[in-house]
């Protein structure tokens, strides 16, 4: 069973990478949460979306844990294998989409717009945010908006064959994203600003077709794990 702390931080660096295209699902959300707390509340701006931010990630932990659950069910069987390629194969995706070189992956996202259109309605209900329990299950709910950049993220984990594992590194993930969607609801304008520079996209993108290549199962592993 591989080490925790390397996935760890694995999970932690898709996550910052994936800021750009986590901004382009959530800072529209991220905005209008700020822009709705009242003028005499703003002070309780950064509570409020520090409290999103938990319900978001929770949500991201939830669902490390269910499909580790079925990775572990499978991980002495040969269904583990092409579940780790399918999960390297998404992470290539991903960083071919972060890169701006290929848009294949939103499709996936259709897998989960089915469970969406139930919950958006809740959703939705909660706005405009003006308590810490509301922002919380807000972002609880929020979690599970169809995003490649999870699905892909959930596969990887999953494919350790661990529920705990798997739980730990979608945490570490959630994480990983933090920065960026908390920075969006103090300071949209320059973290756009930042993210949208090509070449910070790219270099992104590149990484996470190399981390998606690296889980690849084949001799390479071997030489790494050795190095």
């Amino acid at each position: 069973m591989p080490d925790l702390l390397p996935l760890l931080g694995s999970a932690l660096i898709l996550g910052l990478l994936g800021g750009g295209h986590c901004l382009g699902m959530c800072g529209g959300l991220m905005g209008a949460l700020t822009l709705a707390i009242p003028p005499e509340q703003r002070g309780r701006r950064l509570r409020l979306l520090l409290a999103y931010n938990l319900g978001r990630i929770f949500s991201y932990a939830c669902a490390g844990l269910l499909l580790g659950l079925a990775g572990w069910a499978v991980a002495s069987s040969p269904a583990a294998l092409a579940l780790r390629v399918v999960a390297a194969l998404l992470l290539i995706a991903m960083g071919l989409y972060l890169a701006g070189w290929w848009s294949g992956l939103t499709r996936i996202e259709a897998l989960g717009r089915g469970l969406w259109r139930h919950i958006q309605p809740v959703a939705s209900r909660l706005l405009p945010v003006s308590s810490l329990p509301r922002a919380l299950l807000l972002g609880a709910l929020w979690g599970w908006l169809p995003c490649g950049l999870v699905y892909s993220t959930l596969l990887w984990a999953a494919s350790q064959g661990n529920a705990g594992y798997s739980t730990a590194l979608m945490l570490a993930f959630g994480v990983g994203t933090w920065p960026v969607l908390l920075a969006t609801g103090l300071a949209a304008e320059r973290v756009n600003a930042l993210l949208r520079r090509r070449s910070v996209r790219v270099a992104g993108g590149v990484l996470v077709m190399l981390f998606g290549i690296w889980t690849m199962p084949g001799p390479h592993q071997h030489w790494l794990m050795g190095h």
